[in-house]
């Protein structure tokens, strides 16, 4: 058996207020975000009081990166400057690469309710970052899905699920950064160990229940651990717990960001911004 992946933190998120005024938890994102590298941002949205979310994400610009939303209940709806319009349901998976310029928005279908979901930033190669931009909307009923023998429930959004001879490849492949994104839900008394590529970046979020990390980290809903890039990944639950799964290959290239742009040096920051300002952004 391979060493487990050394676990280098645990944390919590932070609330923050995004867009005109949701509020979120802030699981990745700000100050030391190279240590994520290729991830730049994780955002977890969980509520049910309306108040939080309905004023939602009126038009707003993006380049650099692609964004993954990742919808467990309610309803949003996105239009952007290309004619692209989805609606978000439980389940489904919006998957936008915004290039070269993505100018969107991403409203809630609904008044009362709960609104419960996330959204991941992931960065695009410095070659890539100006490329056409691309949307995808992918329905729960196309998400590949697989149990286990201990009765755990993958949900495989992007990459490869694989444990021993379980394998379940994900709705979305990407290049370079190769990312893995899995939805693991683990019933009580149940342990799962995927298996990565060496040199992945992994992340792990308890987003309900309790989870056992590497055997010896007990982590409650609401944390990220960090792994180190090399070993074997080991979770447990002795009560239940869900944990979202996410790895992929850094890119080791400098990030710079702006808000809602990121690129690989200042000089492309400022001319997004006269891009934007000037009505050539995308």
């Amino acid at each position: 058996m391979n060493q487990l992946r050394r676990v280098l933190a645990v944390q919590p998120g932070q609330p923050a207020s995004d867009g005109a005024g949701v509020r979120l938890n802030r699981v990745i994102g700000g100050a030391g975000i190279e240590r994520f590298d290729p991830f730049l941002m994780l955002d977890e949205f969980s509520t049910a009081n309306a108040d939080d979310y309905i004023a939602g994400f009126p038009p707003h610009p993006h380049r650099g990166f692609e964004t993954i939303t990742y919808m467990l209940e309610g309803r949003m709806r996105h239009e952007d400057h290309l004619g692209n319009v989805g609606l978000l349901q439980g389940g489904d998976v919006q998957w936008m690469t915004a290039a070269r310029g993505i100018i969107h928005s991403e409203m809630p279908e609904q008044e009362r309710g709960a609104m419960r979901g996330f959204q991941l930033w992931l960065n695009l190669p410095g070659r890539d970052k100006m490329a056409d931009p691309a949307y995808r909307d992918i329905p729960n009923a196309q998400i590949p899905r697989l149990h286990t023998d201990q009765g755990v429930e993958v949900v495989a959004i992007a990459g490869a699920f694989v444990e021993g001879e379980h394998r379940q490849i994900g709705a979305v492949q990407r290049p370079h950064t190769e990312p893995h994104i899995l939805d693991l839900r683990l019933p009580a008394n149940s342990s799962v160990r995927p298996e990565l590529p060496a040199g992945h970046r992994a992340l792990l979020y308890v987003y309900a229940g309790e989870a056992h990390i590497q055997e010896s980290h007990e982590v409650q809903a609401g944390r990220l651990v960090r792994l180190d890039d090399h070993g074997e990944l080991s979770i447990s639950s002795a009560s239940g717990a869900s944990v979202l799964l996410i790895a992929g290959k850094p890119l080791g290239e400098p990030i710079v960001q702006y808000g809602p742009f990121v690129m690989n040096s200042r000089e492309e920051i400022e001319q997004a911004l006269r891009d934007f300002r000037d009505g050539s952004f995308a």
